[in-house]
């Protein structure tokens, strides 16, 4: 975060406070975005409006003890956040201030107009060169690299906007963040480069160009990698009232997402649950690499007690990061928890303002601050060449599960995926509890390629058929419930039994399973296709006079629902062997169905 009491002058004196939203009288020029520092204590804020002489600030820190007349120092600088070596394995709040060193050097509360680097100044690193003096250089251009963790190689890479000759580079050894590494001779002076970088967190960071979404961000989730896959750089919102699973979801998708890079972002949620968040999440093993997941993972936390205008800037902050990974070639993640707590604040924000309300008393502008959000995601070729991407999942919590409520209406303009949690679902234990009706992934058509290219030829048909066969189920049971499931012909019966099969066997996935809790792409391909081929036998059957009764009492059918516990990603081949084991099966109940007919015939 910009805005150290170095160099700041006093600009204006304030005249009005209501709540986080200052207003003051004042004495020479600032810009809106500008920090500022507030009161004796030096609160940090920043300038949101100006009108005349007058300018209004919102606070990002407790506003208590402030009166009228107190000073307003400006610092000349926006809202920026420290990019560089340091950020994974850390935990920060809204602002990028690292609430670890906070907590060792103040206790655990932090001090008002505290603030500390987002990167520690005494930390060494070792840096090792990848460019040579004299070589012309660009924006993005990699200097070399430092070893952030054992799972990412951090590149320092020249920051956009500076381009030129390279007078000088380091040679390999130790370097601290802020030493300089690199001098690059501009058109208008020499610029040195130190190992991290400054940037303006509402301002999104330049990229060569954009590249189609159609590589799948794959889960190891099967119920959103087949049904509702979202694409590397893609955008999902995940709505869901209290306990249905989102924060449960989220860290299945830091631990099982193929990202490259996690920022998990704490957005306004409960003081305990982002404590819990804090406390596991970093510790879990990382199957990617064999570490702790928090040696690719920043987590920013800003709890519902801590002061709103820092949650508002909490997800810029969390966004402007993952595009730095982005622009060294890596694919990020960011989770969002939740943007319903980020529209509250700025609800209470433009209230402050004495802002006309719009619906539900949300601001005017808050479909557009979301698509602004969402714009930021997508899979991009840098400007150092490499392809990266930033994809968003974003937790939404409408009021007593109402998905009319206008976060949740927004976010559904501006996402292509849309993962609703179903309450039915999680009260009848099945996870992840997504619900079937309301959800939708719209990057089907792009993502069918590569599917079908990597995977599983048939992908596309047998994807619309199992859609075909739950929504059907579904109806079905809808109609059981009125009239029972012994009035329905024996095919309906059946398909009512197999959709039964399908949830147990498919949708519902363990986290405390070995073998279930992520599920590979070639699995999931050879689960659905059995799971059909059951369909198949099964109508065939009924077609040759078997009753449903007798094929729901199949043994096989057990070993079926197993299957995905049972048969690991390195026993592809077994699905082959009860495949045939069904057919064995089948064949042998049409052939005493007939004999039965026959002999009554």
């Amino acid at each position: 975060m910009s805005g150290g009491e170095n160099g700041d002058r006093l600009c204006g004196r304030i005249v009005g406070i209501s709540g986080s939203v200052v207003r003051a009288v004042t004495t020479s020029p600032l810009f809106v975005g500008e920090v500022v520092r507030i009161g004796e204590e030096r609160l940090v804020g920043e300038v949101i409006a100006l009108e005349g002489e007058s300018a209004t600030a919102q606070v990002y820190e407790e506003t208590t003890g402030l009166a009228a007349g107190d000073p307003v120092f400006a610092t000349g600088s926006p809202l920026t956040v420290e990019l560089g070596p340091g950020l994974l394995g850390f935990v920060f709040d809204g602002l990028a201030r690292p609430l670890e060193a906070l907590a060792a050097a103040d206790g655990d509360f932090v001090k008002r107009g505290r603030s500390l680097p987002a990167l520690a100044r005494d930390r060494v690193w070792a840096f090792e060169p990848r460019a040579a003096a004299g070589a012309t250089v660009s924006p993005g251009a990699i200097l070399g690299v430092v070893p952030e963790t054992r799972a990412i190689e951090h590149r320092i890479l020249v920051p956009p906007g500076i381009a030129g000759r390279l007078v000088e580079i380091a040679g390999a050894g130790p370097r601290r963040v802020a030493d300089p590494v690199a001098r690059v001779e501009t058109a208008t002076g020499t610029v040195a480069l130190p190992l991290f970088q400054r940037w303006r967190v509402r301002t999104p960071r330049p990229f060569a160009e954009r590249l189609p979404l159609s590589v799948p961000l794959l889960t190891g989730q099967r119920v959103l990698d087949t049904f509702f896959p979202l694409p590397r750089g893609g955008t999902a919102g995940m709505p869901g009232g209290f306990g249905t699973g989102k924060t449960i979801t989220q860290q299945q998708l830091c631990k099982w997402a193929r990202a490259d890079v996690i920022v998990f972002v704490g957005c306004g949620e409960r003081g305990n649950e982002m404590a819990h968040v804090l406390r596991e999440l970093p510790e879990l093993a990382d199957p990617r690499t064999g570490w702790t997941l928090s040696e690719r993972t920043v987590l920013l936390a800003n709890t519902s007690n801590m002061p709103v205008a820092a949650r508002e800037a909490s997800l810029y902050t969390a966004v402007t990061i993952a595009e730095y990974y982005r622009d060294m070639g890596y694919h990020v993640a960011v989770l969002a928890d939740s943007t319903s707590r980020w529209a509250e604040a700025l609800r209470e924000i433009s209230g402050r303002l004495e802002e006309m309300p719009a619906e539900e008393g949300y601001p005017a502008y808050l479909a557009t601050r979301l698509a602004a959000f969402y714009e930021r995601a997508g899979r991009v070729r840098a400007l150092s060449g490499a392809e990266g991407s930033v994809s968003l999942v974003s937790a939404i919590s409408p009021p007593g599960g109402d998905l009319t409520e206008p976060v949740t209406r927004h976010t559904r303009r501006f996402t292509r995926c849309f993962w609703s949690l179903d309450e039915r679902r999680a009260q009848a234990r099945v996870f992840p509890a997504i619900g079937l009706e309301e959800s939708y992934g719209d990057f089907s058509a792009e993502i069918r390629s590569w599917w079908e290219g990597e995977t599983f030829p048939q992908w596309g048909r047998l994807r619309g058929e199992a859609m075909a066969l739950l929504e059907e189920a579904a109806r079905l049971e809808r109609t059981a419930r009125l009239v029972g499931s012994e009035s329905l012909p024996e095919r309906e019966r059946f398909l009512l039994r197999i959709g039964g099969l399908f949830q147990e066997a498919y949708l519902v996935q363990s986290a405390f399973e070995r073998k279930d809790a992520s599920c590979s792409p070639a699995r999931q391909a050879k689960l659905l296709a059995l799971l059909l081929r059951v369909r198949d036998l099964g109508l065939e059957a009924i077609e040759r006079g078997v009753s449903a009764r007798d094929i729901a009492a199949m043994a096989i059918l057990s070993r079926v629902e197993r299957a995905k516990e049972e048969i690991g990603d390195d026993e592809i081949e077994r699905f082959g062997e009860l495949e045939t084991g069904l057919e064995a099966a089948f064949s042998g109940l049409i052939a005493a169905a007939e004999s039965v007919h026959g002999e009554a015939g």
